[in-house]
């Protein structure tokens, strides 16, 4: 085993991946996910504070691509256009991490402890891109509108998003961003 954080939770990643798929969520425990990966479940609790961590891996990076999306932002930029800005910023990590995702929403799909963990990272999420907004002075209360209809906007995209390319993604996202504008018209 190599002495790489990253690869290390890479290998505990795909092992829980593969172990919740093959026996489900419930059945695994984080000893069977650590075996599987071949360290220690001492290492494995190094890495993730439970066994559902495992399955949100990324959650910081995507937290600060979108806040420094934000953070560098010409100063004119209406609160919509910095978040979905902040969006079209991480669309090289949704690309990544699509494959995963598709896997996690299949798992999660049968958990509520799993959902719940979603749930709480998504509102961090958008907890850190409100603090974003109204540290460049935009009201609290229009940034967490701007926030929610960004994500929206966003979920609207995503669901549509083949998968196939960032370039379709980034597409979509400026057409739901349009459509959502075209709501008030």
């Amino acid at each position: 085993m190599p002495r790489s954080g990253a690869a290390a939770r890479a290998r505990l990643r795909a092992a829980a991946l593969e172990l919740y798929e093959r026996r489900g969520y419930d059945a695994t425990t984080t000893a069977q996910i650590a075996e599987h990966a071949g360290v220690t479940e001492r290492t494995y609790f190094r890495h993730f504070a439970d066994k559902r961590e495992v399955l949100f891996d990324g959650e910081v990076e995507l937290r600060d691509t979108m806040t420094a999306a934000i953070a560098v932002a010409p100063p004119d930029r209406a609160p919509l256009d910095l978040v979905m800005d902040a969006y079209i910023a991480a669309i090289p990590l949704f690309v990544a991490g699509r494959p995963v995702a598709e896997r996690r929403a299949r798992i999660m799909a049968g958990s509520s402890a799993l959902q719940e963990r979603a749930n709480t990272k998504s509102a961090a999420i958008a907890q850190a891109v409100i603090d974003a907004l109204v540290g460049r002075g935009v009201p609290e209360p229009t940034a967490r509108l701007a926030v929610r209809a960004g994500a929206a906007a966003f979920e609207h995209a995503s669901r549509a998003w083949g998968g196939t390319s960032a370039a379709e993604l980034g597409r979509l996202i400026a057409h739901a961003t349009e459509e959502l504008r075209g709501l008030s018209a």
